[in-house]
């Protein structure tokens, strides 16, 4: 028996150079960004006035993290944000994990009537202002259920969990049941444990959006010491605006900060935990967003 060497054709070969070229670009488009605001958050006043800051940091410097920290209430908006991360979180996987699984079964009477009325709220909501009513009137402002009930299930996150609900074979529901396990048994002990990846996955969705949280904390919460760090930080830059603390005004030469240095600095303060909670999810994660896409 012989072997023939696989070979590619000269056109195979320039399709998969585009294609290396394409990536290579989308990949430095995506980090150079990251990068520059690093090194921004690193170096000193001077040189991002100047606009000697690339991909390295000059004149190395903590001036800006040093601002951020000194304000005392930077601590307890982190530790709410963390509270609304995995409160809201623990909340969007269970309500989207007790709406998912019966809509997947077939015999769920209605289940198409309640399908498209998920749906329509991912195209039409009831606006701003009477969502504002609407919580006013449950007496929830200034309250963390402002922001945890408006969004306890996300539907598109509940679309890909159904699909995945139905992509696992019936027969296994079918021996359960006749076993004498009801249908709650069946969710926790046979369906969640298949559904690993997806839910690590969502569950990364859902902590990002919840950790980024702004416009409506800034609407539905008053108290300072209630508010997240995404909306401490951001009165921190305009207060730093507002004193003219980059002209000058009150400190010294060697003390003074430009608001690019304290907003890049801003950014890797948010961004930081989320990247430390990434790689010990990232195993799940591609694995995650391709399951249910397709259904064989």
């Amino acid at each position: 028996m012989k072997f023939t060497k696989n070979r590619t054709g000269i056109g195979e070969r320039i399709f998969y150079c585009c294609n290396y070229l394409f990536l290579t670009l989308c990949v430095i488009v995506a980090v150079f960004p990251l990068i520059n605001v690093i090194a921004t958050s690193f170096s000193s006043s001077n040189a991002i006035a100047s606009g000697k800051v690339f991909l390295l940091p000059v004149n190395w410097t903590f001036d800006s993290y040093r601002q951020i920290f000194k304000d005392g209430n930077i601590l307890r908006s982190l530790n709410n944000t963390i509270v609304i991360t995995l409160m809201g979180t623990a909340l969007n996987m269970i309500f989207t994990i007790v709406c998912a699984y019966p809509l997947s079964r077939k015999r769920f009477q209605g289940r198409g009537f309640f399908s498209g009325l998920f749906v329509f709220t991912m195209i039409f909501s009831g606006g701003l202002i009477p969502g504002f009513l609407l919580i006013k009137s449950l007496r929830l402002i200034d309250t963390y259920w402002a922001l945890w009930l408006p969004g306890l299930i996300n539907v598109y996150n509940m679309i890909i969990l159904k699909t995945f609900f139905q992509g696992i074979p019936e027969s296994l529901e079918e021996a359960a049941m006749i076993d004498g396990a009801n249908d709650i048994y069946v969710l926790v002990r046979i369906m969640l444990p298949l559904c690993g990846p997806v839910l690590a996955t969502l569950s990364l969705f859902s902590a990002v959006g919840w950790w980024n949280e702004y416009y409506n904390a800034m609407i539905f919460l008053n108290s300072t010491p209630k508010l997240p760090m995404t909306v401490r930080l951001m009165q921190m830059i305009e207060n730093i605006n507002r004193n003219s603390l980059m002209n000058g005004e009150g400190v010294t030469a060697n003390e003074m900060l430009t608001p690019e240095g304290i907003k890049a600095s801003t950014i890797v303060v948010t961004m930081v935990p989320i990247l430390c909670v990434y790689p010990f999810l990232q195993k799940y994660f591609v694995k995650g967003v391709m399951i249910g896409s397709v259904k064989g």
